[in-house]
């Protein structure tokens, strides 16, 4: 993982975003991680824009909670389903 401190970063975006590797590049404000500039492979922007959402995310965590509480339906049981109309 690379750091610069946001103050330091007189690079343009273009040229952060060119010489981007493996590892991430870190902003910081006063020592504080405030933004990241990573490498982005196989992905779209859709799954770019839904990784990021707050809204998105927080769905996905309620999801996943009910159907650890109240169970779920197995894959198989879900195509027999669809199968049947």
């Amino acid at each position: 993982m690379k750091i610069i401190e946001r103050t330091d970063a007189t690079a343009s975006l273009a040229e952060y975003a060119a010489a981007i590797g493996d590892d991430p590049l870190v902003i910081t404000s006063h020592g504080q991680p405030v933004a990241a500039l990573v490498r982005i492979e196989n992905a779209d922007l859709e799954t770019v824009a839904l990784s990021t959402s707050r809204e998105f995310l927080d769905l996905i965590e309620r999801s996943r909670s009910r159907a650890r509480s109240e169970g779920g339906i197995a894959s198989q049981e879900v195509r027999r389903r669809f199968e049947e109309r």
